[in-house]
Formats: C-alpha cells, structure tokens, sequence
C-alpha cells in the first residue's frame, strides 16, 4: 500500500517539465543576465525591477480576477491611465488635497468596473468587445478635459488658466520612497503596497467562500448558476475588483512621476495581460492564481531590465515579450495535456 502511495506521488519527468519548467528558465534568466552584465546582480538593478514589477503586478491581479470567473479586462490599462489623469487634475488643476484624488481615483476605478460588469452580465455584451469599447472611451475622455496635454504645475489650460496647485509631498512618497531592507532605499513604497494587495486577493480568492465560487464560475458557470450561486454579481464584483486595481496602479504611476503624462501607460494592458497569463505556468497550475501573477510580473522585470542592460534595442524587448508568453502558454496547455494524458 506505502509503494503504491510512493508511486502516485513521484512525478514523471513530462509532469516535472510542466510544474517546475518555468521557475528554472526564470532562474536561468538570472544567472545569465548576472553573467552578461557586472551591474544586472546589484541592489540599484533589484529597485529598477521591483519598481516596474509593481504597477504591473497589480493590475495583473486585477486581469486575474476576471480570468478567474472566465472573462477578461481590456480597459485595465486606460483605467490606469485615466486614474493617472484624474489625481493629477485634481491637484493641480482642482487644487484639492491628495486624499481626494485618491478617493476620486478609487471611486472612477469600481465605476468602471461596474459599467464593464453591467454591460456583460445585462446587455449580454461579449467580455472582450465591453471592455474593448470602455478602453477606447477611457483612451478619448482622459484627453478631453486638457485637450491631449499632459497635466502638470505652471500648465496653461485651454481656456487659458495656469494651474497653480502642486503635488503633495505625502503622495510623491507613494511613488518615489524607499524602506530599507538590509540595504538602505532597497524596497519602494509600490512593491509593499503589491505585496499586501496581493495577499489580501490571494486570502480572497483561495480562502473565503466567494473566491472559491467565483473559481466555481470560471469552471462551469452553468452548474455553479444551478447551485444557488448568484453568478452575475460575482461577475460584476470581479470586474469591479479589477477596476480597483487599476485605478491603484494608476495613483502609484502618477506619483512615481508626479504629472499627468498622457503616454506614460501605453505598456501596461500588455506587460500585466502577459503577467496573468504567464501565472498559469507557474507550478503547473494551468489555472489564473495570484502567487503566478506575481511571479509573472516578477519575470517580466527581470526580462525587460536584463535586457536593457545589454542594450538591446528597445524594439526588440514586445518580440521577446511575446517569445517569452508564447512559451508559458505552451507549458500551461500543450504539455499539461500530454502529461494529462500519460
């Protein structure tokens, strides 16, 4: 009986591939990256990371909790960018505090994530085309109220004010302070605030009875609906989660810069689609989790910062990208197959 158990619980060398495959190209990646570069093994290097794994990996968790109930957010880049806009216009133009434009940006965040969710649970709107349609008119309404210009102190509004408010220093600190961990101004503001978002939808998601239905939803939404399980609001209460992140991402982003540049989240939609998408490889888990999103968006920082250490050409760095996702696709379902089938 103990040899059959033993048995069952050693993994064929195809399973081994699948669970553990994508943590030792990761680990490949650093060794190579360290051996390329003198400077890629460094604790301003490690900064450089965790600051662009942050804003990715939080709206990543945002994209995995739409995947989670089988659906899929489009708008969560211009939400962070809209969210960018807004605090920033609030401050400078407005001249209001930060925690107002932090409340703003929250409330603009579930309310686009509640419209996104209406129009796929009651208008029947394809996931896809809703949150397609709400990018572009996010894309548009950012741009009207500064006529495509982006928002800083001492700008010259259309109808000829000059904005006199300023960022506040308090957050300034979201985006640009740095905790000592052994090393002094080692961990950004941002990376703790992935952190603990990223516990809080993992205890969500994993542990509470409506993460595990909402699990259920992705699964077979049609058997959870004949359960009981009131499968519209989770569906509009995951996109609102989504929405949320966003809109934290795009607060973070805004006060990494301080102003409201109108470019700067041209990236995220793709870095944090290609973060959650990549977390199905992790360990084999061939499902949307947060511990994969992290560990995506973790690989996609040291990816971009390996190589523009090495000075590769910037045009090269989406061919990469989508190289890389490609391949985490590959172990998530082609070789989850196969080992399925053995």
């Amino acid at each position: 009986m103990q040899g059959n158990e033993t048995k069952k619980a050693r993994l064929t060398p195809m399973e081994m591939v699948i669970k553990y495959g994508f943590l030792v190209l990761m680990a490949g990646l650093l060794i190579f990256f360290s051996l390329s570069s003198e400077f890629f093994a460094t604790p301003r290097s490690a900064v450089f990371i965790f600051q662009s794994v942050s804003i990715t990996g939080i709206l990543a968790l945002g994209v995995t909790a739409t995947l989670v109930v089988d659906g899929f957010d489009l708008s969560i880049g211009s939400t962070a960018t809209s969210a960018l806009m807004l605090s920033s216009y609030v401050m400078v133009v407005w001249e209001m505090s930060a925690m107002w434009a932090v409340i703003f940006c929250l409330i603009m965040g579930a309310l686009v994530g509640l419209v996104n969710g209406l129009l796929i649970v009651k208008m029947k709107v394809p996931d896809l085309l809703a949150t397609l349609g709400m990018m572009f008119l996010l894309v548009g309404l950012q741009r009207i109220p500064t006529e495509g210009r982006s928002v800083s102190t001492g700008m010259i509004m259309p109808d000829g004010r000059v904005t006199e408010g300023v960022f506040s220093p308090a957050f300034l600190a979201l985006g640009r302070h740095k905790f000592d961990f052994f090393i002094e101004n080692l961990i950004p503001v941002s990376v703790v605030v992935l952190l603990v978002l990223g516990f809080v939808v993992w205890v969500f998601m994993e542990l509470t009875r409506h993460g595990r239905l909402m699990y259920a939803i992705g699964s077979n939404e049609r058997a959870a609906e004949l359960a009981g399980t009131n499968v519209n609001r989770y569906k509009v209460l995951a996109y609102m989660i989504s929405g949320v992140l966003a809109s934290v991402g795009g607060i973070l982003l805004a006060a990494r810069l301080g102003r409201g540049d109108i470019a700067s989240g041209n990236n995220l939609l793709l870095d944090s689609v290609a973060a959650a998408l990549i977390g199905f490889a992790v360990l084999g888990a061939a499902k949307p989790n947060v511990f994969g999103t992290i560990i995506g968006a973790l690989f996609i920082g040291i990816l971009l910062q390996g190589l523009t250490m090495m000075n590769a050409p910037y045009y090269t760095q989406d061919f990469v990208k989508g190289a890389v996702l490609v391949v985490a696709l590959v172990f998530t379902f082609a070789l989850s197959k196969r080992g399925g089938a053995h």
